[in-house]
C-alpha cells in the first residue's frame, strides 16, 4: 500500500463577483440614506425659515409709505470691543467685538450699560463653559438674555463679530 498525502484544501471565501455586488449594494444604500436624510434636514431648515419669517412679520411695526414692502430688521449698534480675562484660568484673555440689534433707536447710555453688563458677564465665564460649538451657542444665548434684560426687551439680537482667546 502506498501512502498518499492528501493536502487539506484551502477554505474558499466568497467569490469576487459576490464581493463586488455586496459592495455596490452597500454603496447604493449609503447614497440613498444620505439623500433621504438631506431631504429631511433641508425640509426642517425651510420650515424654520418660514416660521422665522412669519414671526418677524407679526412683530414688525407698521410700515411707512417709503418702505415699499421691506421688512424692518431693527437698528444695529456696534459695541466697543471688550477685552478682559476669564474667571478660570485667570491668565486667559478674551477679546470680543459685538453689535446689538435694537427694535428702535435707543439712548447711548443704554448701549454703554449693555456693554458694561456684557463685560462683567465675560469676567465670570470659565473656559470649559464655552468650549465647542454648543458652548459658543450657550454663550451667545446668555449674552442675548442679559442684553434683553438690561434693555427691558428692546434688544432683538446680539451679534458676535469676533471672539478671540489668548
Amino acid at each position: 500500500m502506498s501512502v498518499t498525502e492528501i493536502a487539506p484544501s484551502q477554505p474558499k471565501g466568497p467569490s469576487l463577483v459576490i464581493q463586488a455586488v455586496v459592495l455596490l449594494g452597500m454603496t447604493a444604500a449609503a447614497i440613498g440614506l444620505g439623500w433621504v436624510s438631506g431631504q429631511y434636514l433641508y425640509g426642517r431648515e425651510s420650515a424654520a425659515k418660514v416660521e422665522v419669517a412669519a414671526g418677524e412679520s407679526h412683530e414688525a411695526p407698521a410700515k411707512a409709505e417709503g418702505d415699499h414692502g421691506k421688512a424692518s430688521t431693527g437698528l444695529e449698534v456696534p459695541l466697543p470691543p471688550i477685552t478682559t480675562n476669564l474667571a478660570a484660568p485667570s491668565d486667559m484673555w478674551v477679546r470680543m467685538e459685538a453689535s446689538v440689534v435694537f427694535d428702535a433707536p435707543q439712548p447711548q447710555s443704554l448701549v454703554d450699560d449693555i456693554h458694561q453688563d456684557l463685560l462683567a458677564f465675560l469676567r465670570t465665564v470659565k473656559v470649559h463653559q464655552i468650549e465647542g460649538a454648543s458652548g459658543f451657542q450657550h454663550l451667545k444665548a446668555d449674552l442675548e438674555e442679559r442684553a434683553k434684560i438690561r434693555s427691558e426687551g428692546h434688544v432683538r439680537q446680539v451679534l458676535i463679530r469676533t471672539l478671540l482667546f489668548e
